[in-house]
């Protein structure tokens, strides 16, 4: 039966000016469709189809796919009431989803099925949109059972391209983007002289801080005024180093549970009453670099907690991206960044280090807030390794963690509890040198990267590529400090420079500088070559989470 608990669940209507709404009997033969444009957190799409009295939903992030057989990732969210097919306008920072609105597009739609509904909750439907700037045939495919993971993938013909006009216009009121943000335009159910009109967004605010005759939950700061003043750091908690994956380039026998392999900072956090620290895997203070985190985490309504996640960057397919994480610090660019969560180790005053798996996991999720764009949990995706692999390969994901049913967290440990499936190229290398930059280059030319091997520094390429002028600048500046006269590679020279330029012979040695092997970056490569050296490297960013000691040659996966 349809329901929109959820959705009243997460919102303020005191404040926002989106619809409280009811399940709606339909009143045509013809059910409709929205497409919202919504610029919260990240900018998103948010398809919507009139079935069984609500409007059902999903989150698409880079929107509808328009060509014949294209494949987009949507998260299946709340239902929303029908009258939310006319929201346009401006939800309040601070409320869920806060951002601007837009009605990119509406109409009806046909479900090529004489039982749509159950269909649906099959995990397939078939429809054809009859909108004012989409029109043709599109199926919605879920990725498991009981899962929020669906694709969105465009049948019949290829769509025609969308002129720019077009595409930036509200298909209900014809405004822009910026101009819906600028007016502050809203959704009114009644006229606003009645009474019970939504108002201005000003008007709203006003009205609901007059009205409120009981203390409320305030309304978390801005991240502008987050970011105002620089944080100052607080004492370091004791700090306990997270559990490990083990890398298998094989799926593993047993009763295991998958989660999405996501690309960006191990990150724990120790929170103690309203205080918040946030500790990498090294023992490394995170907080001002990522203030908008702390944030978030200080809402917390726990008194204490160790929270175990990953910090990522999103790319605009909504998939984890280590080097935009590097832009984020680097001040380059500002994609969205989210926490996404996946342990527990204690709460409230007690160790759940022994608790199941599955215990810890459901008493995460209790207690994190309702309504954050950056902390996320990470869901379990299934237990068919096999399969997910297939769709993560599909989706251009990293590959799959696995965690053992009923398994304990073993803190510091590679127990094999945990482990880690790979569907990429790509791995942690220790610089040990760098060539002199040649041509318009400045600062660098390429990276030495190498491996350790029972306990010694072996040579794995040259890695040139990957590079911007902040970054070559920043690394130029970092190695300043980490000069050597040593060569740190054990295994150098090289009789030869090899086919594909990789070796270092007597000669190029004596152009290189030379680094104490301290730092870590991550490489993305085509293969290993026979004699032990990268093709097509490609440099993706620093690994300050990880320690160079640590960094070994990882088993080549069987499973891209």
């Amino acid at each position: 039966m349809a329901s929109l608990k959820e959705y009243k669940r997460k919102r303020n209507f005191a404040i926002t000016a989106e619809p409280e709404g009811r399940v709606e009997k339909s009143k045509g033969k013809l059910a409709r469709f929205v497409i919202q444009k919504h610029d919260a957190s990240r900018l998103h799409y948010d398809f919507r189809l009139e079935m069984g009295g609500t409007l059902v939903s999903w989150a698409v992030p880079k929107g509808l796919p328009l060509a014949k057989g294209e494949k987009h990732l949507a998260v299946k969210v709340e239902d929303h009431p029908v009258s939310y097919i006319d929201f346009e306008g401006t939800i309040p920072k601070g409320q869920y989803g806060g951002g601007t609105v837009q009605v990119w597009d509406r109409g009806t739609y046909e479900p090529l099925s004489k039982a749509p509904k159950k269909e649906l909750d099959g995990g397939k439907l078939h429809v054809v949109l009859k909108g004012k700037k989409l029109q043709g045939e599109w199926y919605l495919v879920r990725l498991k059972d009981e899962d929020e993971q669906w694709l969105i993938i465009k049948g019949g013909e290829n769509h025609k391209k969308l002129s720019k006009k077009v595409e930036s216009e509200s298909a209900l009121s014809g405004k822009t983007m910026a101009q819906l943000a600028k007016s502050d335009h809203v959704w009114q159910s009644k006229p606003r002289n009645s009474g019970n009109g939504r108002g201005s967004l000003k008007e709203r605010l006003a009205a609901a801080r007059e009205s409120a005759k009981t203390p409320k939950k305030a309304v978390p700061k801005s991240k502008t005024t987050a970011k105002a003043g620089k944080r100052k750091p607080a004492l370091k908690a004791k700090f306990l180093e997270p559990m490990k994956a083990h890398i298998e380039n094989k799926v593993p026998p047993g009763d295991w549970l998958y989660e999405i392999k996501f690309d960006g900072f191990r990150a724990v956090t120790y929170k103690e009453g309203k205080t918040v620290h946030l500790l990498s895997r090294t023992n490394h203070d995170l907080a001002e670099k990522f203030p908008d985190v702390v944030e978030a985490m200080e809402g917390m309504d726990v008194k204490n907690a160790i929270i175990d996640g990953e910090i990522v960057a999103l790319d605009k397919d909504g998939r984890s991206s280590f080097q935009l994480l590097q832009a984020y610090e680097l001040g380059q660019e500002r994609p969205p960044l989210c926490y996404y969560v996946f342990d527990i180790l204690a709460l409230n005053g007690k160790s759940t280090r022994d608790l199941p798996l599955e215990e810890r996991r459901e008493k995460l999720k209790a207690i994190l807030p309702e309504s954050s764009d950056i902390i996320r949990f990470s869901s379990s995706i299934g237990t068919d390794a096999e399969k997910l692999l297939k769709k993560a390969g599909a989706l251009g994901l990293e590959g799959l963690i696995g965690k053992r049913k009923g398994s304990r967290y073993e803190v510091g440990q590679r127990s094999g509890a945990w482990v880690k499936l790979k569907l990429v190229k790509e791995q942690e290398f220790v610089i040990g040198g760098y060539t002199p930059p040649g041509g318009t280059r400045q600062h660098i030319g390429a990276l030495l990267v190498g491996v350790y091997e029972k306990g010694k520094l072996v040579y794995s390429g040259k890695v040139g590529t990957g590079y911007t002028g902040a970054v070559l600048k920043d690394l130029h500046t970092r190695f300043k400090k980490m000069a050597s006269d040593t060569c740190p590679f054990k295994d150098l020279p090289e009789e030869r420079e090899g086919r594909y330029g990789q070796g270092i012979t007597t000669s190029v040695m004596k152009k290189c500088h030379w680094l104490k092997p301290v730092l870590v970056c991550q490489v993305k490569f085509s293969e290993w070559t026979r004699d032990d050296r990268l093709r097509q490297p490609v440099y993706l960013g620093l690994r300050e989470d990880k320690k160079a000691k640590d960094v070994v040659r990882e088993p080549s996966s069987k499973l891209a």
